[in-house]
């Protein structure tokens, strides 16, 4: 008698075990070009002022969303970085609506909100520059773990900041995905994306 109740109790464990195994999401046989999320992080909502007013998160809702903080007075690496994600909206060709550029200044005061949308906007028209109140451009940093930081420049540039230099996407339902290091190219971003647009159906 205990001899079939430990058996039925290993069966019960070894269909567990198969129930479990099935109902498991089969790992992703693509590898990025950026750094994934473990889990995918949930962006809460901000709203920043662009050249026409106020600009939120939640307003392009079902885009795909490239956060990407910098400043208009950048040596190098935010014109690189703009100049990559313009790349990426070109090879995209039809589905290029698809993905929505947003770029957020860390130096609020020179960046207005009109000097930012002109500069984002010189590298594709449907980018969209913002800026706001350190304050609220915190709120909107915080869930990316930005990190900037005012310091001397020379006397030609004036000050500079150093910044995190990734720009974050954010998928259709508002959930940080993928990290993409300064490094990254368009080609290998495009095939990133043309891989989550399929999984989307």
């Amino acid at each position: 008698m205990k001899r079939f109740v430990l058996v039925l109790l290993l069966l019960c464990l070894s269909w567990i075990v198969i129930l479990t195994a099935c109902n498991s999401e089969p790992s992703s046989d693509h590898t990025f070009a950026g750094a994934t999320y473990t889990e995918p992080i949930e962006i809460p909502n901000f709203t920043l002022t662009g050249a026409d007013g106020p600009v939120s998160l939640d307003d392009f809702a079902g885009q795909y969303v490239f956060a990407y903080f910098g400043y208009t007075f950048c040596p190098d690496v935010c014109p690189a970085t703009l100049a990559e994600l313009a790349r990426v909206r070109e090879q995209l060709g039809d589905e290029a609506d698809k993905v929505q550029v947003l770029m957020v200044t860390v130096d609020p005061e020179r960046d207005t909100p009109q000097k930012t949308q002109e500069y984002a906007s010189h590298f594709d028209p449907s980018f969209i520059g913002l800026s706001g109140t350190k304050a609220e451009i915190d709120t909107a940093a915080q869930p990316f773990g930005i990190y900037y930081e005012k310091h001397e420049g020379s006397a030609e540039s004036g000050y500079l900041v150093d910044h995190t230099a990734r720009a974050f996407l954010i998928d259709t339902e508002g959930r940080a995905r993928v990290a993409y290091p300064f490094e990254a190219r368009a080609e290998a971003i495009v095939t990133d994306l043309q891989y989550l647009f399929a999984q989307d159906g």
